[in-house]
């Protein structure tokens, strides 16, 4: 029942890839922190599925509407999320001054309607930062184009930044530029912390749709390696980044590298291990954000060793030969990217008209 904190020791943390109330005022948190969880990563998806599915919330709603009768659901949905987020990350403070900054983050991600703003995006990013006011808070920005200034000069403010949605080696390069851009006018570098957020199992999901649509005997003998061969080629690039040159200046002036963050690590095809993307993924100045599901399983039966640095060659040789059948992964990556975007802004609609439901019934 060490598993996570076996994993500790092999410098990868796990974080919790999920927020409830319930989860943290019923000892549940604190249980999960006692085995090894070391952060909590939310995002609208997370917030919709908390809020839809419990009566956790509805103190807290009538709460908003007593003190503000024509608050609306996005009124609502801030304060709840604000709420969630402060209590958390005050369970987690121990964690993050025993780490000296580095564990003990909760992510909040503003609203996707803002992806494809950099202006808009830095004012909420500001915001969040100050409302929540707590040194262990992590906003997130997605890998879109319009947030590489926010990444820079976010990172510059001091602000603890987790970038989401990365699928591409080229998009982890642009972003852990910005990264290193903005802690190179950071006063203070050595308080930010910062993850690059891939989000792996969904690159399976669409690598093997194209693999089966091909349909050949080499095409089929390739499902279900796409993922795990990407992210290890960007950890090696993560590696020549942050311990090369490129970064040397900064860790000198006491930087924190951006570790590499694996999401999405859930196993959506049923014909795979359901711990693939955990026990695939093990290495050094890495975070594994994991779904309550998936810690079980890993608990039950993972395996504790490190993987990342393992099998380069024959990760470049999938990715080799995925090209040499016809599948295109930049393509694919591309995809992902636009409907990542896209399913959190549904997500968040959604949450929002499920909101506007909650305060029409408790009033």
């Amino acid at each position: 029942m060490h598993h996570l904190k076996d994993l500790q020791k092999l410098g990868q943390s796990i974080w919790l890839d999920f927020i409830q109330r319930q989860l943290i005022t019923s000892g549940q948190l604190g249980q999960l922190i006692e085995e090894g969880v070391r952060g909590i990563t939310s995002n609208p998806t997370i917030f919709h599925k908390a809020i839809a599915q419990s009566q956790d919330y509805d103190a807290a709603i009538r709460a908003t509407l007593k003190s503000e009768p024509d608050a609306d659901a996005s009124t609502i949905y801030d304060r709840l999320s604000i709420e969630d987020i402060q209590m958390a990350t005050d369970m987690l403070r121990p964690i993050y001054d025993a780490s000296d900054g580095i564990d003990g983050m909760v992510s909040l991600e503003p609203s996707p309607e803002l992806a494809d703003d950099t202006e808009a995006t830095i004012a909420e990013v500001r915001r969040l930062w100050q409302t929540v006011d707590r040194p262990n808070l992590m906003v997130k920005v997605p890998a879109t184009p319009a947030s590489l200034p926010v990444i820079e000069a976010m990172t510059g403010e001091g602000i603890n930044i987790n970038v989401t949605l990365l699928f591409s080696l080229e998009n982890y390069e642009a972003i852990a530029r910005a990264y290193i851009r903005g802690i190179a006018g950071n006063p203070k570098p050595e308080r930010v912390t910062s993850v690059a957020s891939f989000f792996v199992s969904r690159i399976d999901t669409y690598a093997d749709r194209a693999l089966d649509k091909i349909g050949t005997k080499e095409a089929l003998a390739l499902r279900g390696t796409a993922a795990i061969a990407n992210s290890k080629i960007v950890y090696r690039r993560f590696r020549e980044i942050f311990y090369g040159e490129e970064f040397a200046a900064q860790r000198q002036r006491g930087a924190r590298v951006q570790r590499a963050l694996w999401g999405s690590t859930s196993t959506k095809n049923p014909a795979y291990p359901d711990t693939k993307y955990v026990d695939g993924l093990i290495g050094a100045d890495t975070v594994n954000t994991i779904p309550l599901e998936t810690i079980k399983a890993f608990l039950d039966h993972g395996k504790v060793c490190r993987t990342m640095d393992e099998g380069l060659a024959e990760a470049e040789k999938v990715l080799a030969d995925l090209e040499r059948v016809g599948v295109d992964l930049d393509a694919i990556t591309e995809q992902l990217l636009k409907d990542g975007v896209k399913a959190f802004a549904d997500s968040y609609h959604q949450l929002l008209e499920t909101l506007a439901e909650r305060k029409s019934a408790l009033t």
